[in-house]
């Protein structure tokens, strides 16, 4: 923690306050830390996500530069409302807080099903965003995106026979290598120990899981219409957002950068937080 004058900033993530705001009749959660001013960096995080799911390896190297904003999207966690039908509400959501938080300017930081919602929230809003990151994700009408039912459902199963968090069998590879970082990972996001969010409830998860199938079923999104600098990174062996869709959004956002990571999953930025984080670093510091 540093400070600047007699206001402390707080760069760790496991001691962002807990905050509330209220648009459009919902009540948003959220945590917001690192220094006040300039562009915020707004965080969209993934399927049956909380604020406690972010890995404190991305979010902390982020917030000693730049102002970040990590939310709850209706219906989740400490966020009033029901969970929408459609990714394209969600991504309205996410409108209505970040105006309501009096922004006009925002980069923007996703994974998974937040990169569906932010691409809905540019295409949609394309002077909001200035520069944008895309992890673990894809675009709308990509193949083989509607089977991440089927996916999550099957490996939930195996980490209930096997008492194990559903994010190690999902976001990891199940060799040696994987799984070490899943442990390594899921026991990061425990370093928060007070003030934690509550967890997804069954209803709002089906529900997500739901808008994802749509999402994957729908007609593509004219993606031509992102032009803010992006930055595309997966692993190699994403089985819940197939790889090859990272390569699909490369082809389709013209002059993105795309990094694939080698032997990883649909977590592939976290197993290799360390050299992921310092390029994301600068990524939104340019």
């Amino acid at each position: 923690m540093s400070s600047t004058g007699n206001e402390p900033v707080i760069t760790s993530y496991a001691q962002a306050p807990a905050k509330t705001i209220t648009a459009g009749g919902v009540t948003y959660a959220y945590r917001e830390l690192g220094p006040r001013g300039g562009i915020p960096v707004v965080f969209f995080v993934h399927l049956a996500a909380t604020l406690d799911n972010w890995d404190p390896r991305i979010i902390d190297p982020i917030a000693e530069h730049r102002h970040v904003i990590t939310f709850d999207q209706r219906g989740v966690g400490a966020s009033s409302g029901k969970v929408p039908d459609t990714l394209e509400a969600a991504a309205d959501d996410a409108y209505d807080f970040i105006s309501a938080l009096g922004y006009t300017t925002i980069d923007v930081f996703s994974f998974s099903m937040g990169g569906m919602i932010a691409q809905d929230l540019v295409v949609k809003h394309p002077d909001l965003v200035r520069r944008l990151v895309l992890t673990g994700t894809g675009p709308r009408g990509g193949k083989d995106m509607d089977k991440v039912v089927g996916t999550t459902y099957y490996d939930i199963l195996r980490a209930t026979l096997t008492r194990s968090d559903p994010k190690e069998f999902l976001f990891f590879n199940r060799d040696a290598e994987g799984k070490r970082a899943a442990k390594a990972f899921v026991k990061r996001l425990s370093e928060r120990t007070v003030d934690r969010d509550k967890a997804i409830g069954t209803r709002a998860f089906q529900t997500q899981l739901k808008a994802i199938q749509r999402f994957g079923r729908s007609a593509p999104s004219d993606l031509s219409k992102i032009t803010q600098p992006t930055l595309i990174a997966n692993g190699d062996n994403d089985r819940m957002v197939p790889s090859v869709l990272s390569n699909d959004l490369h082809r389709r956002i013209a002059g993105s950068e795309l990094i694939i990571y080698p032997n990883s999953g649909h977590g592939g930025i976290f197993q290799y937080w360390e050299q992921f984080a310092p390029v994301a670093v600068q990524f939104l510091a340019e």
